[in-house]
């Protein structure tokens, strides 16, 4: 009796940030009412005043149920009206938060993230030659990339080869001279970004169509 006591006092305080004093304090005076029927009138326009104040409530499923047990936690459990639904505090009170789902298993290649694992396991699923290899260059791109990222330095094909073939245990291979010699591990993203920067950078600086039509003006002026 003490825990509920004490539970219901806590609960009391909470649903107080959420409505504020003057809701508990209207509580609080409708309790006191003798008269049945205007303790419920009374409630009734306590709730729809409630809902207002609350109204994210309403995204939740039975909200109208949940203002009305919230009134009976706030009245201490003592309310005592006709309600369109059964008050109920312990319902309240023993709500509890839906449990997490954590990971059970841990990549065996941080760097790399359990999605490479994923995707090399879909790989090992396709029956083409064609579209496996293709699964294989995509994700040993990928894996250079995050290796990159991870370590800060660059690692070697034969070492990503290594990687995909000990992840699918031995069922995914290629010709590793093949991809080194066309450079299939290799994403075009950084390469793309340095011949810009490079072709920025050895572009003559009057190119301008304007700024030869402003100084042939000017030339012509000078003669």
């Amino acid at each position: 009796m003490t825990y509920m006591e004490a539970s219901t006092s806590f609960k009391q305080d909470l649903l107080l940030r959420e409505y504020g004093r003057n809701v508990q304090d209207l509580v609080n005076y409708i309790t006191k009412v003798e008269d049945r029927q205007e303790r419920t009138r009374l409630s009734q326009l306590l709730i729809n005043l409630m809902a207002k104040l609350n109204p994210q409530l309403r995204d939740t499923q039975d909200y109208q149920q949940k203002l009305w047990n919230h009134l009976f936690v706030m009245s201490g459990s003592t309310l005592d009206v006709d309600a369109p639904y059964p008050l109920s505090a312990m319902e309240y009170l023993n709500d509890k938060p839906q449990p997490m789902e954590y990971p059970l298993s841990t990549p065996k290649y941080k760097h790399y993230g359990q999605n490479v694992e994923l995707l090399v396991q879909r790989a090992t699923e396709l029956t083409d030659p064609q579209e496996r290899d293709a699964a294989i260059i995509s994700i040993g791109k990928l894996m250079k990339t995050l290796y990159k990222s991870y370590n800060k330095e660059n690692i070697t094909d034969d070492v990503i080869l290594g990687d995909i073939r000990e992840i699918s245990n031995g069922q995914l291979d290629m010709n590793l001279a093949y991809i080194e010699s066309n450079n299939l591990f290799e994403s075009n993203l950084g390469s793309n970004r340095q011949q810009q920067d490079n072709s920025y950078q050895q572009r003559p600086q009057n190119q301008n169509p304007r700024n030869k039509k402003s100084n042939r003006s000017s030339n012509q002026r000078n003669k």
